[in-house]
């Protein structure tokens, strides 16, 4: 049976990625940042990708998809921004509710920061759930972090799962992977592919889970690999966090020099495989990778949504999370 998603925000294709991986079919992607709708386009051709505000859009042509779908923007819910307000333009969970309430999926699944499970937004966060009841849900959240899925990064995230009651019974979290992966077991193949002589001694060094990979936004310049404790943490895995670079490390990169990670490198620490193309130069293409939900987390909350969907009991939950180690293991 085909499980169609909706998805929202859909940036540079993390959670459709992983949700196509876990068994979704898109009825429509939605994103409003020209590079990333190129991405989606560049990767999968066949989507109904919609290039637009999602304020604008209405969700009735899609009305019966299993699921919505979306990483909604996270600015509003950091613990160091500002307070947020009622009518703060940032805040897209309205919309995700308005969405929910036209297209009435069977499930809905959204993603934030892991600020937004604190205190600060516990009013807020009551308000949310209570909402989504009165559409007919049960919810649920947790955070989930990124290393526990096969990929070599600290990175939690916030998740809320909402289900009809039918379903919601049946629902489990995934659970976290028998082992870690870290950062020169995936990117080693990388740093070695140009001759680069200090490459096997930088692999054994790099042998840890990488700090939060981020983004950064427009306003800003060019992408490096966040703030100075975050370039702190690279530098003991041996990476230069001051900039990306074009290419790995060459034969005449000096044996005892920190390199700076590639686009691709970063793509694979977020979980990405290889023949996920981004469109755009470095910079464009760089922060649609370091925005990204992982493509294993998605992939392994989207099964989970399914096994709920089948009436799926634990046995084969815990089988499907073991499948979806040794396909995490084959793409990285």
């Amino acid at each position: 049976m085909v499980r169609t998603v909706v998805e929202i925000c859909a940036g540079g294709g993390g959670q459709a990625l992983g949700l196509d991986q876990a068994g979704f079919e898109h009825a429509a992607a939605l994103e409003i940042d020209a590079y990333a709708c190129a991405t989606l386009r560049l990767n999968r051709p066949h989507w109904n990708v919609i290039e637009d505000d999602i304020r604008k859009v209405s969700g009735e042509p899609f009305r019966g998809a299993d699921l919505l779908a979306g990483g909604v923007p996270c600015p509003p819910f950091s613990i160091a921004g500002k307070q947020l307000g009622s009518d703060d333009e940032r805040d897209l969970f309205p919309e995700a509710l308005r969405l929910t309430a036209e297209i009435q999926p069977r499930a809905v699944l959204l993603e934030n920061v892991p600020g937004f499970a604190s205190e600060k937004f516990a009013r807020y966060r009551s308000g949310l759930l209570t909402k989504f009841r009165r559409l007919g849900y049960s919810v649920d959240w947790k955070i989930l972090n990124a290393c526990d899925f096969g990929v070599p990064q600290l990175r939690p995230r916030f998740i809320v799962v909402a289900l009809r009651d039918e379903d919601f019974h049946f629902f489990r979290w995934p659970r976290p992977l028998a082992r870690r992966r870290t950062v020169g077991e995936v990117i080693g193949d990388l740093m070695v592919s140009r001759r680069w002589p200090g490459a096997v001694a930088w692999i054994e060094r790099a042998q840890a889970i990488a700090p939060t990979i981020v983004g950064g936004s427009k306003k800003h310049g060019g992408p490096d690999l966040g703030p100075t404790r975050a370039r702190q943490q690279w530098a003991e895995l041996g990476v230069d966090g001051i900039g990306i670079a074009d290419e790995p490390p060459t034969a005449d990169f000096p044996v005892d020099a920190m390199p700076k990670l590639t686009v691709p490198m970063v793509a694979r620490i977020q979980g990405f495989p290889d023949h996920w193309q981004f469109a755009g130069k470095k910079t464009a293409a760089y922060r649609q990778v370091g925005n990204a939900f992982p493509p294993p987390v998605a992939e392994a909350v989207g099964r989970a949504i399914l096994n709920a969907f089948e009436g799926v009991c634990e046995d084969r939950y815990e089988f499907e999370q073991s499948q979806l180690f040794d396909r995490a293991a084959a793409l990285i």
